[in-house]
Order: C-alpha cells, then structure tokens, then sequence
C-alpha cells in the first residue's frame, strides 16, 4: 500500500504544483507587458489565465502533503529528520504562495493597488526554490536509515 500511496504522493506533486510554479513565474513577466500596454486586452486576459491556474491547481496541491503524510506513515518514517524537514518547507512554500503570491496577483488583477512585477516575481522565486528544495530533500533524504 504505501507504494501506491508514494505514488499518488509524486503524481500529486508533478501535476499539481509543476503548473502553479510555471504559472507564477510567467505572471510577472506578462505583467510588466500588461502595465507597459495598458489598453491591450491581451495581456489582462493572459493574466487571469495565469492565475485562475496558480488558484485552482493550489487548492489540487492540498494533495501532496495528503499522500506525504499517509505515505511517511505507512513506510513508519514520519518522524525522521528529512521528513520533517519536508514538511516544514512545504508549509512555508504554501504559506509563500497563499499569503504573498496569491494576493498579488489578485490585487494585480483588481488593480486595487500598484503591483510590482519585481517583488511579485522574488516572491515566486521564493516558492519555486522552496519546492525544489523540498524535492531535493525529498530525494537524497539525508539522516534516512532505510539505505534507499
């Protein structure tokens, strides 16, 4: 079973957080081209685009930690160093995309307030490198006494 698990655990992760990474980094760039031209529709169509993805596939991302959790328990590793280590970093990338990268993009789309591409971009640059980070760890799980 927890093959199975592992293995919805990294479908979950390749579907649901490769799109809002992509997604994130292309907003800001198509941002600077929407302020630059403010009468093309083109741009601000893109860009609800852009984050009606980031949206939609975080909330499919509830997945991965879901799968993580159960697939950590049924391998009986959810207590090691890499595993937590794991969960603290996703929790911070989630709480990087819900609290900053999120809200951005809103307001950028509600034009309630001047959004700078540039912080918004370092922002989702946070993200991305935290979810490689987690990858990473993920992968070479230091401090694992199981030898894989």
């Amino acid at each position: 079973m927890a093959k199975l698990f592992l293995i919805l655990h990294v479908l979950a992760a390749v579907i649901a957080i490769g799109p809002v990474a992509v997604a994130a980094s292309m907003f800001p760039a198509t941002l600077r081209r929407a302020q630059a031209a403010p009468g093309d529709a083109e741009p601000l169509a893109m860009l609800r685009t852009l984050h009606r993805i980031c949206r939609v596939y975080a909330a499919v991302g509830l997945a991965v930690p879901a799968f993580g959790f159960t697939t950590a328990s049924a391998l009986g590793v959810l207590g090691d160093a890499w595993v937590i280590v794991s969960i603290v970093l996703t929790a911070i990338a989630a709480a990087v995309l819900v609290l900053l990268v999120l809200p951005a993009q809103h307001g950028a789309l509600a034009a309630a307030r001047d959004v700078a591409p540039g912080r918004l971009a370092m922002q989702t640059g946070l993200f991305n490198v935290l979810w490689a980070a987690v990858t990473i760890v993920m992968i070479v799980r230091p401090g694992s006494t199981t030898g894989v």
